[in-house]
């Protein structure tokens, strides 16, 4: 369990990193009033490349949540046991916000940088990149969070080809961003909110409860419905969906 609760701590460490490091560090960079920074799409990439990195990377040794969300769902779906929820939960947590320290850091050695307001955090209202209201924002996150889940499940099941999931699951959270920026900057993972949250301030802890409470719906939802629609690993089609289904 120790090296499991460590990988994921890193995972969502290089996860909070990469991504809202990419949004604080290189998504609006002018140079000589031009601007060259990686814009939305950049920082869409970036979150779903750090997660296909983690997958791949700590995978084997955790189930590469990094979210706990995506633990929660894995959980009511029988993919991990419930006794390692709690744990996997303060991980993510502790990595998030060690992911949030270390952007602050480096962005705080720019002259003139002011956390408040621009740590990436997430949001409704006047907080939201796009000013979305409450209600859009809970009905992304929770259909998204869903939509997530139901691609880790199927991807990660036992009858889906071996060796592509961190691919589908990458791709699936550069999908989702590229949805959703301008709803509200993108969670799905309250870990990833809460790593950041307090270093930017500015309403964001205030509004964190809805990027807790949103995704976690979201992973009840897919949780349940995953093996409801598409039955549980051990129960092989008629028709073969692989090639050990065929063996």
């Amino acid at each position: 369990m120790f090296h499991r609760l460590m990988a994921e701590l890193v995972g969502t460490f290089v996860l909070v990193l990469g991504g809202c490091g990419t949004a604080v560090l290189g998504a609006k960079f002018i140079s000589d009033g031009i601007s060259v920074g990686v814009g939305h799409l950049g920082v869409a990439l970036a979150f779903g490349l750090t997660v296909l990195v983690g997958v791949y990377a700590f995978g084997t040794l955790s189930g590469g949540h990094f979210n706990p969300a995506v633990t929660l769902g894995a959980a009511i779906a029988r993919r991990v046991e419930w006794d390692a929820v709690i744990p996997y939960w303060i991980a993510q947590v502790v990595g998030g916000l060690l992911g949030g320290l270390v952007v602050w850091a480096i962005a705080k050695g720019k002259k003139g940088f002011d956390a408040t307001g621009n740590m990436a955090a997430n949001g409704y209202g006047a907080h939201s990149p796009g000013g979305y209201a409450l209600w859009s924002v809970i009905i992304a996150e929770i259909i998204l969070t869903a939509v997530f889940l139901f691609v880790i499940l199927g991807a990660t099941d036992p009858r889906a080809p071996a060796g592509f999931a961190g691919i589908a699951i990458g791709l699936t959270l550069t999908l989702i961003h590229l949805i959703s920026i301008t709803v509200s900057n993108t969670s799905v993972n309250p870990a990833r909110s809460t790593g950041v949250a307090f270093f930017n301030g500015n309403g964001a802890p205030g509004q964190l409860w809805v990027f807790w409470v949103a995704p976690l719906v979201g992973a009840i939802i897919a949780g349940v419905l995953y093996p409801i629609l598409f039955g549980e690993g051990e129960e092989i089609a008629d028709e073969p969906v692989n090639d050990d289904a065929l063996a």
